[in-house]
């Protein structure tokens, strides 16, 4: 690994998950972030999406992480698997309630017109667990990631343990306020009960 470089912090989980407002909550509490703003706010993420598209295309490309140290990027769990091993990152996942991201992936399909019933929900839950699952083994067996998991859910029932948490594993001084004054309840939609998905914050 290339200990001479800052850690890179990748936030990352499900699309849907709360991967945008942990970016949000990164930048407010002082950590440089990797974004480009070519996607637009709208509905689905009033406050931003926070891409970075040179992202999408790491495993052609990884030139991107060379000037990424001591930034927050956002990335697909997927591309996880894409990161060039010579350099050292802090992965805050993302986790929420699955029925909860589906009913908001639905919705965002509904507002730009697309069909929302090619697959049934059961069997994207089915995959989405799966796929977790073996996302969840593979980086506990990666020496150049650490990874702390961060619950949604937990976000807005209790932020300021999750910003407490968010803080002791990135070992470095944030504005734990500014990080809890960019929560907006209001705009944790598509509620769901409880699952095994709602599991607290915490380090893998």
């Amino acid at each position: 690994m290339n200990s001479d470089s800052p850690e890179i912090l990748i936030v990352s989980g499900l699309p849907r998950s709360g991967t945008s407002l942990c970016m949000r909550m990164l930048e407010a509490g002082g950590v440089p972030v990797l974004v480009d703003n070519l996607r637009e706010s709208d509905d689905d993420n009033p406050n931003g999406y926070y891409e970075f598209e040179p992202v999408k295309q790491t495993r052609l490309d990884p030139s991107w992480v060379r000037d990424a140290g001591g930034k927050a990027v956002k990335m697909v769990y997927r591309l996880l698997y894409d990161l060039p091993p010579q350099f050292c990152y802090r992965v805050l996942f993302m986790r929420r309630n699955i029925l909860e991201i589906l009913a908001s992936q639905r919705k965002m399909l509904e507002r730009n017109g697309l069909p929302t019933d090619t697959v049934q929900d059961d069997e994207m839950q089915q995959l989405f667990e799966s796929e977790l699952a073996e996302s969840r083994r593979w980086m506990r067996q990666q020496s150049h990631l650490e990874v702390i998991e961060i619950n949604y859910n937990e976000i807005i029932a209790d932020p300021h343990s999750v910003v407490q948490s968010i803080e002791g594993f990135l070992e470095q001084p944030v504005d734990v306020s500014a990080m809890e004054a960019v929560i907006n309840p209001e705009l944790y939609r598509n509620r769901r009960c409880s699952t095994p998905e709602d599991q607290p914050s915490t380090q893998v």
